[in-house]
């Protein structure tokens, strides 16, 4: 009752924003007028994203990268964050009032208060996404004269903030979805309150047709808003792809490897989020099979709310071929992923999935490792069409035991695999021109 509430209530705030503009405008003197239609030389783009994860953090830096990037051409991208690490549940600066500014490397960034308990049950967490949409609206006023404003799903609530602030701005929104969200929740179960699913239902419609554009990173995605009857032409499809300089087959990894005390053994790499959706209980019961072979090893880097559960289940099995080794800021991801001899991708055996692209595959991919996928879909077919690893069948232990074990037994098919892979991803994922096809369509929203 108390969550259906706080979206009921949430709903109406927000809705009554639309009569009142012309008080908003008063109160904050926001312009009333649009903006002309001339690209300025110098576009400010002001992007939501609870999830931002800066190059000191574990996680993934698409959006710092992106600011890097905007920045060579004369742009800018402020960013209001929370001020929790996603992955660890961690501040990650302390501040006494709603937000605190940051900068790194010149990109300027807010840490805007979010209530800690991303790491509780699934109703704890939901409490915790809505007290930074409503903490993140006033930060994001706080930044004067953007030209366009950015949300970013899921979490769905902040793109919900972001298209508020667009409103009350009067600017062009752009919605960028990165994974599809309710449908992900009700596939995995976490989503079962028909009220709570259609309201959601409801509010991912409502956006759709509130932004001004849709910015997808899978092809899938696309399709399926489609298929919803969102307008082609809204809807753009961009890769996130890799930056191929900091991920290359030239890292040496030997330093990770001797740390680990893993020098002559076969490693294979999962780096990410230990979370509900990764299914990493069936890379456990692959570990189980495989522990009489002594050369196959498996790491984990990365942390989520199951860390605590697989952790506990590796002990209880016995699995001292399995390393659990904590997380690392993104800079320290290239010299992990040369550390390994094969790197795994792994999600639950639900339809939805098979329309996400893991980011993780194109850093792997970039290095030149063979990548173990079990995930189907489009996933699937990025690997197949670049020869660059395996699919193995998810929710399948077995299978992807023998899968690991052959390609230990034939290291000149897991380096020719990693060198297909390379060569796949810098001819069609390369970063710096997925991050150009977006500078265009961002120059053409503020036109």
């Amino acid at each position: 009752m108390l969550l259906n509430s706080l979206i009921e209530s949430t709903i109406l705030l927000y809705s009554l924003a639309t009569p009142n503009l012309h008080l908003l405008s008063t109160v904050y003197g926001l312009p009333s007028t649009p903006p002309n239609a001339i690209i300025p030389s110098h576009m400010k783009i002001l992007l939501l994203n609870q999830a931002f994860v800066s190059p000191d953090e574990p996680g993934h830096t698409r959006h710092f990268e992106m600011a890097k990037f905007l920045q060579t051409r004369g742009h800018e991208l402020v960013i209001v964050a929370s001020d929790l690490n996603y992955q660890t549940g961690k501040r990650t600066v302390e501040h006494s009032g709603i937000y605190a500014e940051q900068n790194f490397d010149g990109v300027r960034v807010l840490r805007s208060y979010i209530y800690p308990a991303l790491h509780r049950s699934y109703f704890w967490r939901i409490i915790s996404f809505f007290s930074f949409m409503f903490s993140s609206v006033w930060t994001a006023l706080q930044v004067k004269d953007a030209d366009l404003i950015m949300g970013t799903t899921p979490p769905i609530f902040q793109a919900v903030s972001a298209w508020f602030v667009a409103l009350v701005r009067r600017k062009p929104f752009l919605l960028e979805v990165r994974d599809l969200w309710p449908e992900f929740g009700v596939s995995m179960g976490v989503l079962k309150n028909p009220v709570i699913i259609a309201l959601a239902r409801w509010l991912e419609k409502f956006l759709y047709a509130r932004a001004t554009h849709i910015l997808v990173n899978s092809p899938a995605y696309r399709d399926y808003m489609i298929a919803k009857g969102v307008p082609e032409s809204k809807v753009t499809y961009i890769a996130y792809g890799t930056d191929v300089d900091m991920f290359n087959p030239s890292i040496d990894g030997s330093s990770i490897r001797k740390e680990l005390k893993l020098e002559d053994k076969f490693v294979v790499l999962y780096a990410g989020a230990l979370g509900q959706a990764n299914d990493l209980d069936t890379l456990l019961r692959a570990a189980e099979r495989l522990k009489p072979y002594d050369k196959i090893h498996f790491v984990l880097f990365g942390d989520g709310k199951e860390r605590t559960h697989l952790e506990s289940e590796a002990k209880r099995m016995g699995l001292h071929n399995v390393i659990f080794a904590g997380t690392r800021p993104k800079k320290d991801m290239p010299l992990i992923v040369a550390s390994a001899d094969a790197c795994l991708a792994i999600l639950q055996d639900i339809p939805m999935f098979r329309t996400t692209y893991p980011n993780k595959v194109f850093d792997y991919m970039a290095a030149g490792r063979a990548t173990v996928l079990v995930i189907d879909g489009v996933s699937r077919e990025l690997i197949e069409s670049s020869n660059g690893g395996v699919y193995v069948q998810p929710n399948d232990d077995a299978a992807l035991a023998q899968s690991i074990l052959a390609l230990s037994n034939d290291p000149a098919r897991v380096k020719q695999m990693g060198a297909d892979a390379r060569a796949y991803l810098v001819k069609h994922l390369d970063r710096r021109d997925k991050l150009n096809e977006t500078l265009g369509l961002l120059e053409k929203l503020v036109k």
